[in-house]
């Protein structure tokens, strides 16, 4: 009898492999566990005591992937300036955390995905701080060991559009404005769970771009410039219209820079790919993938986006204008889809009307003489300033203030 080879598809594989990884990195941290109470029983100590010698740390972030360095620094700097203990674990090996040489804040490399996870599930910790939604969602669960689970929004916008669940089995989470309360209040109420500490502390990653980009020197000789910088999935920018919108663009002659999501490199590669492929001999379409969005701010004279939360970074720190193509972007799978009209009326859907000016696809094929058109006026500067001021609150404070809310939540 002849035995046909067994084929598996690569998605399959993929999935077999994590499960495999994760099964052995559980088994690993339960071994660990296991010693634990064995020790227990033979020393005849209590195993809350011994839990606590040996595993609690009393101040842990988890950083997911060094996009969100920015985020944790200021408050990194924070515990390192007090001379409190702070453990940082992540999943990037080469987290910028490493090459600060810090005294009290301990980086460690805990590796990706479902290895990460598996450490997580099981960590002894007083307060966890994290930009990870979804927390006992997915794979990522709530330890009974930790005491207090927090998650630090990464945007200004609004705290709704994360996937289903992704912030309810948290205990707290930081906000920058008070634009943020009243969709999470609604949710919860809405789905019976428990009402979480909701703190606005203002918006760390904003407080450290802020920083860097004012020692950036402007370029001497400078050409106008656009910086196309969407979103990703269905119904971003450059999923739906690619070619449609970067055509006229690089026919301008204008410096296009091209800046997709990060997740975009995971997620649609095949259109990115395809996209590269075609413009790679204009010289005038650069592509940007570096960690930090602020080099192509600064040069960049406008920019175009969909519904990205990079809109109010470039909005808050550069104050130039701003284009929007609406995607009517489906909520479905979000936490916005549960507030009261489907989430149409969000707060960052309302916004955008106020501080950017909507471009419609009937209007790429002469989007050079509309953007020459586009006046920055006094009004649309005013409305910028206001929403930066309603969205982006304790500038320059938000590292100490998460400081001082971890430590007097574990000191209460």
């Amino acid at each position: 009898m002849t035995l046909l080879p067994l084929y598996i598809d690569p998605g399959t594989g993929s999935m077999l492999f994590s499960i495999l990884i994760a099964a052995v990195a559980t088994i690993s941290f339960g071994a660990r566990a296991l010693w634990i109470k064995l020790r227990v029983v033979f020393s005849g100590k209590k195993a809350g005591n011994l839990s606590k010698d040996l595993d609690s740390k009393p101040y842990v972030i988890y950083n997911e992937g060094n996009q969100y360095w920015n985020n944790f620094k200021p408050v990194c700097d924070e515990f390192e300036k007090r001379k409190i203990e702070l453990t940082y674990y992540t999943s990037a090996k080469n987290d910028p955390c490493f090459e600060m040489n810090y005294e009290f804040v301990k980086p460690e490399f805990i590796g990706e995905g479902n290895i990460a996870f598996a450490k997580l599930n099981m960590l002894s910790a007083g307060f966890v701080l994290m930009t990870t939604p979804g927390l006992h969602v997915y794979q990522l669960k709530r330890s009974k060991k930790v005491k207090h689970y927090s998650h630090i929004l990464h945007a200004p916008s609004d705290a709704t559009l994360y996937r289903l669940f992704g912030l309810d089995f948290f205990d707290s989470v930081l906000l920058s404005g008070n634009h943020q309360i009243e969709d999470i209040r609604y949710l919860e109420k809405q789905r019976g769970i428990k009402e979480k500490d909701l703190v606005i502390v203002g918006c760390p990653y904003l407080d450290t771009l802020k920083e860097k980009i004012n020692k950036i020197e402007p370029e001497i000789n400078h050409t106008f410039t656009v910086l196309v910088s969407p979103s990703w999935g269905a119904s971003a920018l450059l999923t739906k219209y690619g070619e449609k919108l970067l055509d006229p663009l690089v026919s301008t002659g204008w410096n296009i820079i091209v800046r997709p999501h990060p997740q975009s490199k995971k997620s649609e590669s095949e259109m990115l790919n395809r996209l590269t492929e075609k413009y790679k001999d204009y010289k005038n379409l650069v592509w940007d993938y570096e960690r930090d969005n602020i080099y192509s701010m600064k040069k960049a004279d406008i920019m175009i986006s969909d519904f990205s939360g990079i809109i109010f970074d470039y909005t808050f720190l550069c104050e130039k204008p701003v284009m929007y193509v609406s995607a009517n972007m489906d909520l479905k799978p979000y936490d916005a889809y549960d507030l009261p009209d489907e989430g149409k009326n969000i707060w960052s859907f309302r916004i955008l009307s106020e501080i950017g000016i909507e471009l419609q696809e009937k209007q790429f094929g002469n989007i050079k003489e509309i953007i020459q058109n586009i006046s920055d006026n006094k009004e649309l500067s005013e409305k910028r300033r206001k929403i930066k001021q309603e969205a982006w609150m304790n500038e320059g404070l938000a590292g100490k203030l998460v400081a001082d809310y971890m430590i007097s939540t574990i000191n209460c």
